[in-house]
């Protein structure tokens, strides 16, 4: 008897379509780049005409893949890529060659504490259950590098539990810490679609003493919710004595340029209880 029921797809696949694309004939024609499947043509992929479908693979890409992964919120992690270990900050200072490297070396061992404290909210957020739905939260996130976030990323595996990684291309070799998860480790060529990833999911941003990276991170952040972009949510600034130092926010505020009321979108942290206690609160459900 002929079965009539439509078949769940008429058109073969991308996937089929491509292995068959391996083994045409050699002519003139099918050598041409010109012959290749669109979606197999780096060279073409890579032009500049191509930046929005660039854009958009880059949005798709880790969207995709942290659906499948069942990740529904995630506890982001700024901070500097240069503070060290507690226990490889003394060989930082004895690795200095004059009086100017001792001191900042000295000054990022005094900033080392941060990368325990890190470690250990990393772990509180990550013993979160995961809802009746099945759905992950505060799933850590961080920008795949050393230093601060590498604590985060780490904090995260000693629980047992998976973390992202947003990593970038860098002119200098750089890789992912070994503690990001690697199915949830991504690339990133467009600064803008990272940091838009940093954001779609967050639930709470913890932001460590930090350099340009993180400035421009936590600065978009506040931006953001001072304007109404984004719906609030803890901002939880660890490390006050060197916020104030480099950045005057009550001068800020003194001089007109932000309102007083702005100084609230800040949390001042010394320790990972005080964050998660802070995010439990903020979020009472």
């Amino acid at each position: 008897m002929t079965d009539h029921r439509p078949p769940k797809r008429i058109f073969p696949s991308s996937k089929v379509d491509a292995q068959s694309a391996k083994h045409v004939p050699s002519s003139p024609q099918t050598e041409s780049e010109a012959y290749k499947l669109a979606f197999q043509d780096t060279e073409f992929l890579l032009r500049e005409d191509l930046r929005p479908v660039r854009f958009q693979l880059e949005l798709l890409k880790p969207e995709l893949f942290m659906n499948e992964a069942n990740i529904a919120s995630t506890f982001v992690f700024y901070g500097s890529a240069r503070i060290p270990e507690p226990s490889k900050a003394d060989a930082v200072i004895a690795a200095a060659h004059d009086d100017r490297q001792r001191k900042v070396a000295e000054s990022l061992k005094a900033k080392s504490k941060y990368y325990d404290v890190a470690r250990d909210l990393a772990r509180m957020a990550s013993r979160f259950p995961v809802d009746p739905d099945g759905q992950r939260h505060y799933v850590v996130c961080s920008g795949g590098g050393p230093s601060i976030m590498e604590a985060a990323n780490r904090g995260a595996c000693d629980e047992g539990m998976e973390s992202i990684g947003l990593n970038i291309v860098l002119p200098h070799e750089q890789l992912p810490n070994t503690f990001v998860t690697p199915d949830l480790s991504f690339q990133f060529h467009y600064f803008a679609l990272r940091k838009m990833h940093f954001l779609l999911r967050a639930r709470a941003v913890a932001v460590f003493p930090g350099g340009f990276g993180t400035f421009d991170e936590m600065f978009e952040l506040l931006t953001l919710i001072q304007t109404g972009k984004v719906r609030p949510m803890p901002i939880l600034l660890f490390g006050k004595q060197f916020w104030e130092r480099v950045v005057d926010f009550k001068g800020l505020a003194e001089e007109g340029v932000i309102s007083p009321g702005d100084l609230d979108l800040i949390h001042w942290c010394e320790t990972a209880q005080d964050a998660w206690d802070f995010v439990r609160n903020y979020y009472p459900d």
